[in-house]
């Protein structure tokens, strides 16, 4: 296997509430039984999601610190409050909210 297997809640991926989006599409509570806490933790905790992408020259890395428009873009974008967004992206901020 050449590739990346990113996960939301690691550096490339710091948003968890993704895990939602993906629970949905894969209906992983109906198939797998994993099922998600109101925080995202996944439930057995052994339990892992995240994106497989197979390619040689995939590389890992890292959000760094995102300015406010960023954060309106992508709070517009996934039609949520800034506040939700801000709350799930606090380690990347690059401004006090």
């Amino acid at each position: 296997y050449k590739g990346i297997r990113p996960a939301p809640g690691y550096p490339a991926c710091p948003d968890h509430t993704e895990k939602g989006t993906l629970f949905q599409l894969l209906d992983a509570d109906g198939i797998s039984q994993v099922t998600l806490t109101e925080h995202y933790a996944m439930l057995p905790t052994a339990a892992v999601s995240g994106w497989y992408f197979a390619h040689p020259e995939a590389q890992y890395f890292a959000v760094g610190k995102i300015d406010k428009d960023q954060v309106e873009s992508y709070s517009q974008r996934k039609g949520e409050d800034i506040s939700v967004s801000e709350r799930w992206l606090m380690p990347n901020l690059g401004y006090d909210a």
